[in-house]
């Protein structure tokens, strides 16, 4: 069902419920429909509440995960949208990190996934608003801001700031607020093998494999633990 034809709650139904139902819906997200679902109540909740935080940045969330796993056609009007939400809920809470993580995240997955003018595009946007996620709570998410600092480091062509020191001093940084990130360890993972310190990349992907499931995240971790396997598989 279209978003734009998600329906409103009903006076009847207690306040909250439909926030609820949302939560279980997202959390069964590898069921697209389930992810649709959420966004659906989520948008909803915020148009007939525009001051709604927590539906602004849990719209952002669900639209990257849409933005990725949806639909080839849907995925950039997707993680559009979860900038757009994302901004949001920057807006009405700045000093909170939620939204202006996923503003990042939303546009680093155009940025990755549409071509280096994407990447050009948000390349300033993303880093300031991982260094303002950075420096309101760096702890936000296991350390989500270094990860994804180490990221655009990585990625972004040295002429534009790139820079490998900082992409593993970041990475680094990330895990020692959870040491066992499957998402850290394979990013990291995928660095060095890109310098060509194999020995270190296959312990760095190892350790992905290693790492045990965290409930909040399985299907991410179950995505990169997949990815670990191959690349593994290709470093042998």
């Amino acid at each position: 069902m279209p978003r734009a034809l998600a329906t409103a709650r009903t006076p009847a139904q207690p306040a909250g419920t439909s926030s609820l139902e949302a939560d279980r819906l997202y959390a069964a997200r590898e069921n697209l429909d389930s992810a649709r679902r959420a966004a659906e109540i989520w948008t909803t909740d915020l148009r007939s509440d525009p001051g709604a935080f927590d539906a602004a940045w849990k719209l952002a969330r669900a639209d990257y995960w849409l933005g990725g796993h949806g639909p080839t056609a849907e995925r950039r009007t997707n993680l559009e949208h979860g900038i757009d939400a994302g901004r949001k809920a920057a807006a009405l809470r700045p000093n909170r990190p939620e939204g202006h993580f996923w503003i990042a995240a939303n546009m680093g997955a155009l940025a990755e996934s549409f071509g280096l003018r994407q990447g050009l595009k948000y390349r300033k946007a993303i880093k300031e608003a991982l260094e303002t996620v950075r420096r309101l709570d760096a702890p936000f998410m296991d350390g989500s801001a270094d990860r994804a600092l180490g990221r655009w480091y990585f990625k972004v062509p040295r002429l534009f700031g790139g820079n490998r020191k900082l992409s593993e001093a970041h990475l680094r940084q990330s895990l020692t607020y959870n040491p066992t990130s499957t998402v850290s360890h394979f990013f990291l993972g995928e660095l060095l093998e890109d310098e060509g310190r194999k020995d270190e990349a296959r312990a760095e992907l190892q350790k992905v494999l290693d790492s045990p499931p965290n409930p909040e995240w399985a299907p991410e971790d179950r995505e990169f633990k997949d990815k670990a396997r191959n690349a593994l598989a290709r470093l042998k």
